[in-house]
């Protein structure tokens, strides 16, 4: 939120059910599109989020709320289990989903060259999924687009196999490579409206927490930062309280220590 051009707040994008209908059209289209490359044996460009590494972790967020979750990773069950929590804890949920998100990693691209297939998007909870809704701004929906339209006239292939597993991993490095630089930007922003307020004290939630470090997102302003002492025993979803005590503006740097009690 800005005054002018003064940052005064930063709040946490809410959803709202013309977002959710815009989003599973899309996810329709998505799908729709393999299909249709499939029928007429053609090679897609897929879009794929791999069984999630740390699903013991939420495994466990679950049986802290009351649930259970399969031992093994199930991408059914936790939709099941999402929808359920959004009904019964609205006012949690928002919490609850991003501790998921975080756990669950981020997604890559990669070429379905046959019949054999490749592994599901694991957070949508399906198997066939391209991007192809967006060849204005997305190169890897430009590709899918190609595909299709080569397809849709009967033409040949428009790309070697081997071109689109390069294109493929080429693809996701650059995808990482904008997320990188817009997290930088965010950060820095967020360490931009937190600079005068030193020593100040927020409620917050762990959003990473690795050899790398551990980070906490703070919810008035929503802020993430890097939680320097006492987050020997933190993981991602536990609530926590800290005190921002330095920011770094041009670095995107907000440092904070947990308050115990």
């Amino acid at each position: 939120m800005y005054d002018g051009d003064v940052l005064m707040d930063m709040r946490a994008d809410e959803k709202n059910r013309a977002k959710e209908l815009i989003e599973d059209f899309m996810i329709a289209a998505n799908s729709a599109t393999v299909a249709y490359l499939e029928s007429r044996r053609f090679p897609s460009l897929r879009r794929v989020l791999r069984s999630p590494e740390r699903w013991g972790r939420i495994v466990q967020l679950a049986a802290d709320l009351g649930e259970r979750l399969p031992i093994e990773p199930n991408a059914v069950e936790l939709e099941k289990f999402l929808e359920k929590q959004s009904r019964v804890r609205p006012d949690r949920f928002p919490d609850i989903s991003l501790s998921v998100v975080k756990l669950l990693g981020s997604g890559e691209y990669v070429a379905e060259l046959s019949d054999a297939g490749v592994t599901e998007h694991f957070g949508l909870a399906i198997r066939d999924y391209t991007h192809s809704t967006a060849p204005n701004r997305r190169f890897p929906d430009l590709i899918t687009q190609r595909l299709l339209k080569a397809a849709v006239a009967g033409r040949g292939v428009p790309y070697e196999s081997d071109d689109l597993v390069v294109l493929a991993r080429h693809c996701t490095e650059q995808e990482d490579d904008a997320t990188k630089v817009e997290r930088h930007v965010r950060k820095s922003a967020q360490a931009l409206l937190l600079a005068d307020r030193i020593g100040e004290r927020f409620d917050g939630i762990v959003t990473g927490a690795s050899e790398k470090g551990t980070w906490a997102r703070i919810f008035r302003p929503a802020a993430e930062g890097k939680v320097m002492h006492g987050f020997e025993d933190l993981d991602v979803g536990d609530h926590v309280r800290v005190k921002l005590i330095g920011t770094d503006v041009e670095r995107g740097f907000i440092d904070f220590v947990r308050v115990r009690g």
